[in-house]
C-alpha cells in the first residue's frame, strides 16, 4: 500500500531534502524515523528537492508499507520519533501508482524580504537594506507569465530534458517592512526562484529595467541574470495533486 505524507520543515539545519553520504538531510532523517516505525527498510520519494536552507510550509512524499496503517495513529506515532524541525500534517493512503514528484500537477513558493534588521528573522528572511521600487518589480513578475524558456535561471549543469516551466502566478505583496514574492508553476528548475527574486530585485533597485530582463529571458544565458538571493528566504508552500490519486 502507498502512502502519501504532508510535512513541513525548517530547512536550516539540514542540507537540503535529498539524502547524501556526507551531511544531514530531511529525507534521511524522515527514512531513518520510518524504517524505526515500520521495523524495515523505508524509502521514500519527494515532490521535490529543496537545497541547504531552504523552508517548506508544505511538501508531499510518498512511501510503500506492507501493513494497512491508522493513519492518525501513524502520524501521531511518527511525529514522536522526529525532530522538532520537521513535522507531518497529514497521512493519507493513495492509490498504488501515485508518485509524489511526477503526479503533482502545480507548486508554490515564496520569498521573504526584510528591509528591516530583525534579530528574530536571521535564518528567515533575507535582509536588505535598500530602497526598491515594489511597483516596478511587480511589473516585471507579470513580464514572467508571458514566456515558458527559464534556461536563464537554472543552475548551470543541470540534467533536465526541458527547460520550460508554465509560470501561473508571480506577485510581489508588502506589508510593513517585509516583501513576500509568491510563485506558482506546474514545475521549477533548480536555483530558479532564488535566481528571478535576486534578477527582480536587481529591478527593484534601478539596475536593470523591463527590457534588460526581457533579453535576459530570451538569452537562455544564466551568466546574464542576476544574482541568486540566499536559500534562508526561501520557502516551498504548496504542491498540488489530482484529487483521484486519493483512496481516503
Amino acid at each position: 500500500m502507498r502512502y502519501f505524507l504532508e510535512l513541513s520543515y525548517n530547512g536550516t539545519p539540514y542540507h537540503g531534502w535529498q539524502r547524501q553520504p556526507n551531511a544531514i538531510s530531511v529525507q534521511e532523517v524522515l527514512e531513518d524515523a520510518l524504517s524505526l516505525l515500520l521495523r524495515c527498510k523505508i524509502d521514500v520519494v519527494g515532490a521535490g528537492r529543496t537545497d541547504t536552507g531552504v523552508h517548506a510550509r508544505q511538501i508531499m512524499a510518498h512511501f510503500d508499507s506492507e501493513t494497512e496503517l491508522d493513519v492518525v495513529q501513524f502520524k501521531y506515532k511518527l511525529n514522536s520519533l522526529l525532530p522538532k524541525e520537521i513535522a507531518i500534517q497529514k497521512v493519507s493512503l493513495v492509490r498504488e501508482d501515485a508518485h509524489a514528484r511526477f503526479d503533482a500537477v502545480s507548486r508554490s513558493y515564496e520569498y521573504i524580504v526584510s528591509v528591516s534588521k530583525d534579530p528574530f528573522r536571521i535564518n528567515s528572511a533575507y535582509y536588505l537594506k535598500k530602497e526598491l521600487d515594489v511597483d516596478l518589480m511587480n511589473e516585471a513578475a507579470k513580464l514572467l507569465l508571458n514566456y515558458t524558456n527559464f534556461k536563464c535561471f537554472s543552475k548551470s549543469k543541470t540534467d533536465v530534458k526541458t527547460y520550460n516551466c508554465n509560470i501561473t502566478d508571480a506577485v510581489w505583496e508588502k506589508t510593513g517592512d517585509v516583501l513576500i514574492f509568491k510563485i506558482s508553476a506546474n514545475r521549477f528548475l533548480r536555483n530558479m526562484v532564488r535566481a528571478i527574486v535576486g534578477t527582480i530585485i536587481e529591478i527593484g533597485e534601478h539596475k536593470l529595467d523591463l527590457n534588460d530582463l526581457k533579453s535576459i529571458i530570451k538569452s537562455e544565458n544564466r551568466s546574464e541574470a542576476g544574482y541568486s538571493v540566499p536559500a534562508h528566504g526561501l520557502y516551498l508552500t504548496e504542491v498540488q495533486y489530482p484529487k483521484t490519486i486519493y483512496l481516503i
